[in-house]
């Protein structure tokens, strides 16, 4: 779908690396690396970025390492449109109704370090979870967004102590039972 709106592909894994999940960070030979393409092509879209002010940088040493501006205006709204994208929206919108006490909705795997990938995988807090419906529910989701689903169910006193262990890059907030709404974009504004 994306591919329709924008032509170049670096561009379009920049995106999604950088506006999937904010607290990426990454540098020109480790994107190199990833995406397994030219340095000069990645160069000039990172450039091009940063001149826009979608992304700003740092230096840690020799290497110069970016990362997305969510103070940007269009931040919310681009990070809106590659969650779309993705089909990650219509999957929670899927699975959080009549589940149980669900809690919260947490994105891990490869989506939430910025990277496209096949499967979402999903980490789900709350109590009395009614799996043999979630299973229905994630069935669905999958034809519906053309993707596998993969998500881990935790109790809330084993959910503190897991996500403490996982690194911010790697954790994505993405449904909040207190606010009863996706945290597409207020967890970014947030800086969850």
């Amino acid at each position: 779908m994306i591919n329709a709106l924008i032509t170049s592909e670096t561009r379009i894994k920049l995106l999604r690396k950088f506006f999937l999940n904010s607290s990426t960070k990454a540098h020109l030979r480790g994107l190199e690396t990833e995406f397994g393409e030219s340095s000069n092509a990645i160069r000039v879209e990172l450039n091009r970025f940063e001149e826009a002010g979608l992304l700003h940088s740092l230096r840690d040493g020799n290497k110069k390492v970016y990362q997305a501006n969510r103070n940007h205006p269009l931040f919310g709204d681009i990070h809106s449109i590659i969650m779309k994208e993705a089909g990650i929206d219509r999957v929670i919108d899927k699975v959080i109704h009549r589940i149980g006490n669900l809690i919260s909705v947490y994105l891990t795997g490869d989506f939430a370090r910025g990277k496209d990938s096949p499967v979402i995988d999903l980490i789900l807090v709350g109590k009395n979870i009614d799996r043999e419906y979630l299973a229905r529910k994630v069935m669905q989701a999958e034809d519906l967004v053309g993707r596998k689903v993969s998500y881990v169910v935790l109790h809330p006193d084993e959910a503190e102590n897991h996500l403490l262990h996982v690194k911010p890059a790697d954790l994505l907030p993405l449904w909040n039972s207190e606010e009863s709404k996706l945290l597409l974009h207020h967890s970014v504004s947030a800086g969850i």
